[in-house]
């Protein structure tokens, strides 16, 4: 059958492909962690997750297709609404809740932006516009699981913050289309909504700095490794420029964050 090319996504980027009713992706190193993870959820009544189908003889997996929409830059306005922003934070507590019956422990899982502390529980790591799948702007699936691993729900938390609320400067989410917001309000809605208590919110603001610096740290990582999808990226954004900007503004703006966490 023909190959439809799937946009969306750095990484993968002009690598995935949609075939009928199924995507074909490149397999990662812990491609039969994440197929385990995946059916876990299943079983668990979590029906917000790729069905793995098995790896093909070249090499890339074979997931079921998700039909929906998702949001590519620059954002739409109806994935920038605090309601679809609220609808996600519950969408993935309750993937949290499926998760927390799976054991991690017979699996290796990326190390690429885990959890430095671990964790109870699978986290995606990656929750990002390009990740979710929305119908009449309800989330409805997340894809990319290939950064997922062992942690602490408020760090997966966190990294849905950075990229849905956003945290960022204004320089860095214009470029993305993300129109002025109260950022600060927007994290106080994602910790609403997800339900967390006192000590929940104060160590999802403590995990912000985390998903900051290691965010960081996994792109310059592999752009001098020589990911031709990364160094583009970087070219195009001016990547010093771009994380000491970012630096700077966090700086001067995380009380106004934590503050909103109280």
């Amino acid at each position: 059958m023909i190959e439809h090319p799937l946009a969306g996504g750095v990484a993968n980027a002009g690598g995935v492909v949609r075939v009928g009713n199924h995507v074909l992706r490149p397999a990662g190193p812990h491609a039969e962690a994440i197929h385990a993870f995946l059916r876990a959820l299943r079983d668990a009544g979590f029906e917000g997750a790729p069905v793995p189908v098995g790896i093909e003889p070249d090499g890339r997996e074979r997931l079921v297709y998700i039909d929906g929409d998702v949001a590519l830059p620059p954002y739409p306005e109806w994935m920038q609404a605090d309601a679809s922003l609220d609808a996600l934070a519950r969408f993935i507590a309750r993937f949290h809740a499926a998760a927390s019956a799976f054991d991690p422990s017979p699996f290796a899982w990326s190390s690429d932006v885990s959890d430095p502390a671990g964790g109870p529980i699978v986290g995606h790591n990656d929750v990002c516009p390009e990740n979710v799948v929305f119908r009449d702007g309800v989330p409805v699936a997340l894809l990319d699981f290939d950064v997922a691993a062992p942690g602490r729900p408020e760090l997966d938390l966190a990294s849905l913050a950075r990229m849905y609320v956003p945290v960022d400067d204004d320089v860095n989410a214009g470029r993305l289309g993300w129109r002025p917001a109260d950022r600060p309000g927007r994290l106080r809605l994602v910790a609403d909504a997800y339900g967390l208590g006192a000590a929940g919110r104060r160590t999802l603001g403590a995990c912000l700095d985390d998903v900051l610096d290691r965010t960081e740290e996994f792109v310059r990582r592999r752009v001098a490794g020589g990911d031709l999808n990364f160094v583009a990226i970087w070219a195009a954004m001016n990547g010093e420029e771009r994380f000491a900007r970012r630096r700077r503004w966090w700086a001067s703006s995380q009380q106004r964050f934590l503050e909103a966490l109280r």
